[in-house]
């Protein structure tokens, strides 16, 4: 990220404090990329999150403070976020339980709040009913929600938000590794498709598998890679084994990510998700991406990718076995992917927009 100076007349130096209570890898990044745009404005900056969060991000090397935050124990969280707040002009916190941390410690204070909305949960029952009136209460006791998608943003004010503003997260752009940059044809015989398609996907693993079935009759074989961390990974291993799919699974989500720019198809498809790295990488690499139309992917894609209903597999296997049969429609993809792309926010952009809240809220104090 580009490095602006300090904005000039600023004074007295605004102390904001980034809370982190959990989300998603992309919530992580995305924290981080605030914090160093603030701290190279001249905000002095203190985040609050886990000591995983530090190790995997370094909020610290972005010149920011980090302070531990209890992750478990809420009325620990709250005593600690009350003590860092004292000399705090604003706190932004980020996802719902960091907003209910920072609400409950800001109560009865004049501390601005902002709490970005980065994801849409997927609970029932008893637990749906807690979220509710968890995000009631959040939204009410934020003076600026920030949703990463426009549902979030309609949601936000649906739960009596003041005010909710619509803030795309633009996350950083990975670096493909040197040897899948200048030594492809290795990489993909490595993972023996040197003469068969490479689809990579990360999210859906029940749709992908089932649709993988689909492509097991076709000449060349196609083979799906995506990441199979997590619990489920020997449920999926034994269909992949039973079923004779031909899939591989990773380890990772990150090593998925890695073999995007020797892929000739992506694939995304989350039940609900607001902008995923996967997407997002491939349309940056110019790969041709196949997404289901959920969440903030039809804002983040536009027609730069080929969006299909969630749940439905027999669309899902069309659109691959069509992508795969046309080669123009994968160049002409690959064109609007990476001009829609560099239509998103930058990280740089990201931090102004935030910026100019912050100096909204702290003016009125």
């Amino acid at each position: 990220m580009s490095v602006v100076p300090p904005v000039a007349g600023r004074a007295p130096q605004l102390h904001v404090v980034q809370l982190l209570g959990g989300g998603s890898a992309g919530t992580g990044a995305h924290v981080r990329s605030l914090a160093a745009g603030l701290d190279a404005r001249g905000v002095r900056v203190t985040v609050c999150a886990s000591q995983y969060a530090e190790r995997r991000y370094d909020f610290g090397g972005t010149g920011a403070r980090f302070i531990p935050l209890p992750v478990r124990a809420q009325a620990d969280a709250v005593r600690t976020l009350r003590a860092i707040c004292c000399d705090a002009d604003l706190v932004h916190a980020h996802g719902m339980r960091a907003g209910l941390v920072a609400a409950l410690a800001l109560r009865r204070r004049s501390v601005p709040l902002v709490v970005t909305w980065h994801a849409r949960p997927a609970d029932r029952g008893v637990r749906e009913r807690l979220r509710r009136l968890t995000e009631r209460w959040v939204a009410r006791a934020a003076s600026v929600v920030l949703g990463a998608t426009s549902d979030l943003v309609a949601r936000a004010r649906r739960r009596g938000a003041r005010d909710a503003r619509l803030a795309p997260v633009a996350l950083p752009a990975q670096r493909a590794a040197r040897s899948q940059e200048n030594e492809p044809h290795k990489v993909r015989a490595e993972l023996g498709v040197v003469d068969r398609p490479l689809l990579v996907a990360e999210q859906g693993h029940d749709m992908l598998l089932a649709a993988a079935r689909g492509w097991r009759w076709l000449d060349p074989q196609p083979l799906l890679v995506m990441a199979g961390e997590g619990p489920q990974r020997p449920v999926w291993q034994r269909r992949i084994e039973r079923e004779g799919l031909p899939v591989r699974l990773l380890d990772r989500a990150q090593d998925v990510r890695r073999l995007l720019p020797v892929a000739d198809v992506a694939l995304a498809a989350p039940r609900w998700e607001a902008r995923p790295e996967l997407a997002q990488e491939a349309l940056r690499g110019g790969v041709p991406l196949v997404a289901t139309a959920v969440g903030g992917v039809p804002e983040l894609v536009g027609d730069a990718a080929v969006l299909i209903p969630y749940g439905e597999v027999a669309a899902l296997t069309a659109a691959v076995r069509t992508l795969l049969a046309d080669p123009d429609q994968r160049a002409a993809l690959t064109l609007a992917g990476r001009a829609r792309a560099r239509s998103w926010p930058t990280e740089d952009t990201t931090v102004a927009q935030v910026l100019s809240v912050y100096d909204e809220l702290s003016g009125t104090r």
